[in-house]
């Protein structure tokens, strides 16, 4: 559009009729597209503002001293305040006059609907508490890691937040007494996590005469760095100890006892199957975090091909380290060779975290011979904390603030030593930092262009399969050297694989724990620990373990046909922004935009 304008007042005669009816249009359709985008920013801030803890993660001090609203009616009002603004989207604007980024954002807006209608729809199917625990179990994480005290009434606004516990225990606590009444009861298992990292939450000081609380510990490290005189932070230290032993520990007694009667009730260990429309359920959970119309039956097939592909690769490396015994037998070899563990102390867990930020330094020192852009967002490495370690998973990432008052986040589940290998550490850093979910999550956030709900877009098989994808970077940026580090890359590679059997087999199949627990065994690296853990999460967080081999292997598929249509134009770089730059999508709309980029290519 400039280089027309342009051309117009450098006197060009040939277009000149043309023109001011082009200029015109291109005007119209600028203005028309500026109005979306300010259409967006409004509703993504009326949206987000239902929510006092979302807000604080993205940096924001709007309702500091508040906590959301937990209840059924809360998550149906959120769901028509979105069907209001589709609504009037549509009245507003007609598609047809907006240029092609904006076309893909108004689509991306309905879709967005259409998946919280789905998400409403199966709210009792959704379990009120996990393996990796319940929505009670947020706030400490919140009030850590997101509650920033730089003021005294911000220090308020986090004591604030200390009592309101007690009125959303009492709504979270009436919700799972709602469903045990009405039998949408998790496995049974699973309360053997949850309820003793809940119990954590009341004990330690000020509850008792052990070590600080790590919620009490952080608030006092915070008042204490408050530019205030004594009087005021004595003030708040007695505010926050009166909140912490009255309404935080009302509301966690609360819900222990409401987890506690649930647990009673809850005998079976079951598929979603055995819910009311469970097969429904489940095919739904796909859709949504694998973002295709792949069938259960047709993603456990995949799951099964995978699983055989990978172990082929795995006895090729097997040979080449001079292992005479099987698959299986090697497995427990590299799982209890003494040379593939760090020590079970404190200085082994340094040892680990020194090593992961080793690991990372390492690649971003060549992560431009991959990337044309690197998130400005910094990364760190941190130990999963304590008071969380029965329900945290193994690794995973914690995304920072926008306007970057917090750093990403690598989390390291380092509670029991004896579970962790040396060789999968390099590809764990690869996918959960750099140049994986961090490398993801704050290009993201950086893309000002794109609107705030694209920006903090959730799509399950695009990030996920982006961090299983990020693994195989690491061995083309020429890591893995070691043969021993190249398998613990195919130990995760495979762990994806064999999670596509799992899931639908456990859901669809009727696979018992047992079963499952079993194939797992048979073939991954996995610690005995992290094989629980895992199957227990399997069986509580339906269909979204499907995700990441389900993307990762879509992302290779559009790479390879980008290599084959471009031969020498083909440009990684420029591969990985045009996957990148547009924040997280659907597979399908990844796989056009990539097919674009072919074509502008060509």
């Amino acid at each position: 559009m400039k280089i027309l304008l342009l051309l117009g007042a450098a006197g060009f005669a040939s277009p000149l009729a043309a023109q001011p009816a082009a200029a015109a249009t291109a005007t119209a359709t600028a203005t028309e597209d500026a109005r979306l985008a300010r259409f967006f920013q409004e509703a993504f801030l009326e949206g987000v503002r239902q929510s006092p803890e979302s807000l604080t993660f993205l940096g924001m001090k709007d309702r500091y001293g508040e906590l959301g609203d937990y209840t059924e009616a809360g998550g149906r009002k959120a769901l028509a305040l979105s069907e209001e603004q589709l609504a009037r989207m549509n009245r507003m604007f007609d598609r047809s006059k907006l240029n092609e980024a904006s076309k893909l954002s108004f689509d991306l807006f309905g879709r967005s609907v259409a998946v919280q209608r789905v998400l409403t729809r199966w709210r009792w199917q959704g379990y009120a508490v996990t393996s990796t625990g319940g929505a009670l179990d947020g706030i400490p994480v919140l009030l850590i890691n997101a509650h920033r005290v730089d003021t005294v009434s911000d220090a308020e606004a986090y004591i604030a937040r200390l009592r309101a516990v007690d009125r959303v225990s009492r709504e979270i606590s009436a919700d799972i007494e709602a469903r045990t009444e009405r039998k949408f009861l998790p496995p049974a298992f699973v309360f053997d996590r949850v309820i003793p990292d809940a119990g954590n939450q009341i004990k330690g000081a000020p509850f008792d005469t052990g070590p600080d609380h790590p919620v009490w510990a952080d608030l006092k490290k915070k008042i204490a760095a408050l530019k205030a005189d004594d009087t005021v932070k004595a003030r708040l230290l007695a505010e926050g100890e009166a909140a912490l032993k009255g309404e935080w520990r009302k509301g966690y007694e609360g819900y222990l006892a409401a987890l506690t009667t649930m647990s009673r009730a809850a005998g079976s260990v079951n598929g979603v199957w055995a819910l009311p429309e469970g097969e429904a359920y489940y095919a739904d959970m796909v859709a949504f975090y694998t973002t295709t119309p792949l069938t259960p039956d047709q993603i456990h097939s995949m799951g099964l091909s995978e699983v055989a592909r990978v172990r082929a690769e795995m006895e090729t490396i097997k040979r080449k380290v001079g292992f005479t015994g099987s698959l299986e037998a090697f497995f427990q070899h590299v799982k209890t060779d003494p040379r593939f563990h760090y020590a079970n102390d404190a200085a082994g867990k340094a040892q680990y975290l020194a090593d992961a930020r080793g690991i990372i330094a390492e690649y971003l020192a060549v992560a431009d011979k991959q990337f044309s852009a690197l998130p400005k967002l910094p990364l760190e490495v941190r130990a999963v904390e304590p008071f969380r370690e029965k329900t945290a998973p193994v690794a995973f990432y914690s995304q920072g603030a926008p306007d970057g008052s917090r750093p990403g986040i690598f989390y390291v589940n380092l509670s029991d030593m004896t579970q962790v290998l040396k060789p999968q550490l390099r590809v764990i850093a690869y996918h959960e930092g750099a140049p994986g979910h961090h490398f993801q999550i704050s290009r993201s956030q950086e893309q000002a262009d794109l609107p705030m709900f694209r920006r903090q877009a959730y799509q399950g098989a695009y990030i996920e399969g982006w961090g299983l994808y990020a693994e195989k970077l690491g061995k083309e940026a020429g890591f893995y050297t070691d043969p021993y580090d190249d398998f613990g890359r195919l130990s995760l590679e495979i762990w994806r694989a064999a999670r596509l059997v799992l899931d639908t087999g456990i859901h669809t199949k009727r696979w018992s724990r047992d079963q499952a627990v079993d194939y797992m065994r048979t073939n991954t690296l996995n610690s005995e620990r992290d094989i629980q853990s895992e199957v227990d999460r399997y069986f509580t967080t339906p269909g979204q373990a499907t995700s990441y081999k389900i993307g990762e292997l879509k992302i290779l598929e559009i790479r390879q046909r980008a290599q084959e249509a471009l031969g020498s134009k083909f440009d990684v770089r420029a591969f990985h922004e045009t996957l990148l730059e547009a924040g997280a999508l659907p597979l399908d709309v990844l796989e056009e935009r990539v097919d674009a980029y072919i074509s502008r290519t060509r």
